[in-house]
């Protein structure tokens, strides 16, 4: 690229970062106004600007709100007094998992050859609750994000309750908050798989273990389903960063903040940094101080005026949440690099260039079992670009997920934030236990992608119920339809990518050296305990003697309290002032993120122009080169193999040419799909459905590019007159049952059976569509 053509890119790319931050500013200021508006709105919609002065001037109801935000303030700041005890009680004491169920420990990893601070942990059925230990085991892997394990049975309507209360045995994977000695996230990893297969060993008689991923969870439990995919089951990863890079770089509010952090800090070299300084482990508490920054009204004011607007009622809450949020965990410096190296800016995961220390790589593709992806729209943190993409990365198109037997599955939500998809109670009783209802149905799905949907039951007087259907997707349609800008605001991060790692290596040549001189666990134990979200509990807590009336002064105060209603004018206007203050934040952080997200493109989308685009745009028409989906490696294979093959592959192929196609799956028709598979298993061939959907993706191929010499061949296929028996035995036994009775063929279904019956020298014994069902066979 010259000189001339670098130098206009750099304008064009300046003009437009300049455009994009106005629009970020102007649509968080107009967003302010009308927030501001209707907070006056409501306030003054009633009685007027006038008569709520008149109001005001109340002596009683002023002495009344006096006196109770007296009290509130009282039991307010004893609550944070008791928040911050339980912290000081918990770090000495020892950090304990989250769990709201009791437990027992099965294996524990600190005692393995290679020891590591993970253990495997058996839930424990609450009273009433019974388990069966044939059916299919549960194991959930938490983040270790700088928080403790447990968010994933938090409480009773949480991933581990819906799988105990549907009878399944579930077991949790937890870590301590403090790192074995040179332990590595392959050394995790390896530990990771043991308890994989003691959990299979304690379940010889049920399906393979489902494994369920949260945050970074997820690509932990992706990572082991592809180093062990024979022990693994179906694989459920909720709000997972696959794909660190992704976003939707849109025109209108800004999106997903945190993406850019790792550019702004100069890359890896800080965690490394930051490391070295706590004598070679890296305090999780860092990481949780860059979730609270991502909201800076709910860290500084809303979830503390909710406690104390609430004060009556949610302490209790209040305090239960801040046990976990509060439990800062801490990971080795190898540990931190390697997450941040391969993950958080290399981006590496998917693309197969992460070693698993054996010499073999990380290939997702080798996975086998299906893989469900739940993300939300409402994600700031894990946005569904996060989530999905790594899948158009990583398989290319639809037909090689077919070629390969592969089920993906995606839910998406279109409002909870990332927590919630963890912790609320209502996500838990709504997608979690739906997908767990459905895991069993999903292993017997045609391989391809797969768009799920759960909507509430139309059945009256079942408010909690719900129908669960499922579409079938084109890839390069979810694709397009999750990047609106064609993923171009991705190709930055390959500039942060080469910056960090000459910033890595530069640190390590000429600081490390020096900042390791310098650190020892007993400083390394003083800048933890001054870290400002430790210093925040600690120092309002038992330990501060200036605080010692503050707990009999709550007593005294739960004792003889004096609560007034929302219709008081005092009340009405603080809960005003909450929101204005609240709508201030979210202006400074919407304004803070604009900024932010053009500093970012000003310096890495130049970087990238000046240095990386011609290296891109080579591999760019070399990716474009191949357009035509015949000319897929895949689909070349899959029809080469037209004529090749036996019974297995003509029921594959005569299975997918009856499917009714175009139409969503509901889980009723699932069920009946596997009544019927096992009534008549004995004409079906003995596959695991690992192979079949193998086979099943392969013949998919075929049919879809070549219908016509799908069914001519056939009889090659059935070369053996017994198979050929065999299959046409099978199709009758179908048409006589009532169940397929039930439903109404099509007029595809009625042409491909006449095609099926003809080339294997049997007439048709399907009516034509819309004539009614074909009579029972005696």
């Amino acid at each position: 690229m010259d000189a001339g053509t670098q130098l206009a890119q750099s304008q064009q790319i300046a003009a437009r970062i300049a455009r994009l931050w106005h629009q970020r500013t102007q649509h968080a200021l107009e967003r302010y106004g009308e927030q501001v508006g209707r907070v006056l709105e409501r306030q003054w919609r009633d009685d007027g600007l006038l008569k709520a002065w008149a109001a005001l001037a109340n002596p009683v109801d002023g002495w009344r709100y006096a006196v109770d935000a007296a009290q509130r303030s009282v039991l307010y700041w004893d609550t944070l007094r008791e928040r911050g005890s339980a912290f000081v009680d918990a770090a000495a004491q020892g950090l304990k998992p989250a769990l709201h169920f009791d437990y027992e420990t099965v294996l524990d990893a600190r005692h393995f050859e290679r020891p590591v601070n993970y253990a495997l942990l058996r839930i424990l059925p609450p009273d009433g609750v019974v388990v069966d230990g044939r059916k299919r085991p549960y194991v959930i892997i938490d983040p270790r994000a700088g928080h403790g394990p447990g968010i994933g049975g938090f409480k009773d309507d949480s991933q581990a309750g819906v799988a105990l209360r549907a009878g399944h045995p579930v077991y949790f994977v937890i870590f301590y908050r403090d790192p074995e000695p040179g332990q590595t996230l392959l050394d995790v990893c390896a530990a990771e798989q043991r308890f994989l297969r003691k959990v299979r060993d304690l379940h010889p008689d049920s399906p393979k273990p489902a494994l369920i991923g949260n945050c970074q969870g997820g690509w932990a439990a992706m990572m082991l389903a592809s180093s062990d995919p024979d022990t693994t089951g179906p694989i459920v990863i909720n709000g997972a960063p696959m794909s660190y890079w992704s976003g939707a770089w849109s025109e209108g509010a800004g999106d997903n903040p945190m993406r850019y952090a790792g550019g702004l800090l100069g890359g890896t070299w800080l965690a490394s940094y930051a490391a070295d300084l706590g004598d070679g482990k890296f305090d999780g508490a860092w990481l949780v101080q860059n979730f609270e920054n991502l909201n800076l009204a709910n860290t500084f004011w809303d979830k503390y005026y909710h406690l104390y607007e609430h004060i009556d009622t949610e302490p209790e809450r209040f305090l239960e949440f801040e046990q976990w949020w509060g439990g800062f965990y801490l990971m080795n410096r190898e540990e931190i690099e390697w997450i941040t190296r391969n993950l958080f800016v290399g981006n590496k995961l998917w693309s197969g260039e992460v070693s698993d220390g054996s010499g073999k790589s990380f290939d997702l593709r080798d996975i086998r079992s299906p893989i469900i992806l739940f993300a939300s729209m409402g994600d700031n943190i894990t946005p569904p670009q996060q989530a999905f993409n790594w899948v158009a990365d990583l398989y290319g198109s639809t037909e090689e997920i077919k070629a390969r037997g592969q089920v993906i599955v995606g839910l998406m939500h279109e409002s909870v934030g990332h927590l919630g998809i963890f912790v609320s109670g209502k996500v838990a009783r709504k997608e979690h236990a739906q997908i767990v209802s459905v895991l069993q149905a999903i292993e017997s799905f045609p391989p391809g992608l797969y768009g799920m949907s759960i909507t509430p039951s139309a059945v009256a007087g079942q408010e909690t119920a719900y129908d669960v259907s499922f579409r079938e997707l084109r890839l390069e349609e979810v694709a397009a339809q999750l990047n609106r800008f064609g993923r171009v605001d991705e190709r930055p991060f390959q500039a942060v990518e080469e910056m960090s790692e000459f910033n890595q290596l530069a640190y390590q040549l000429f600081a490390q050296p020096f900042v390791e001189s310098l650190s020892s666990e007993a400083g390394a134990q003083v800048l933890r305990g001054l870290h400002p979200l430790r210093v925040q509990r600690w120092a309002w807590s038992d330990l501060n003697p200036w605080l010692s009336w503050l707990g009999p002064a709550a007593k005294s105060v739960k004792a003889d309290r004096h609560p007034v209603g929302g219709a008081n004018a005092w009340r009405q206007y603080e809960k005003a002032g909450a929101s204005l203050l609240s709508a201030s934040l979210d202006c400074c952080t919407a304004l803070r993120d604009a900024a932010t997200e053009s500093l970012f493109f000003g310096v890495y989308a130049n970087l990238f122009s000046l240095h990386l685009a011609d290296r891109h745009q080579t591999r760019k028409q070399a990716a474009q080169a191949e357009v035509d989906p015949r000319e897929l490696s895949y689909v070349r294979q899959a029809l080469a193999a037209i004529a090749e093959g036996g019974y297995a592959q003509a029921v594959a192929r005569v299975a997918y040419l009856l499917e009714r196609k175009g139409e969503p799956l509901l889980l009723s028709q699932l069920a009946m799909r596997d009544e019927l598979s096992k009534d008549y298993a004995q004409y079906l061939p003995p596959l695991s459905r690992d192979e079949w959907r193998r086979i099943r993706g392969v013949q998919e191929i075929i049919v879809r590019y070549e219908p016509a010499q799908a069914v001519a061949t056939l009889p090659r296929l059935l070369a053996d007159p017994e198979d050929r028996a065999r299959l046409l035995g099978l199709i009758d036994a179908l048409l006589g049952d009532r169940r397929v009775q039930s439903a109404p063929h099509t007029s595809e279904q009625v042409s491909a059976m006449a095609q099926i019956r003809g080339v294997l020298g049997e007439p048709s014994k399907l009516p034509p569509a819309g004539r009614g069902a074909p009579s029972t066979r005696a």
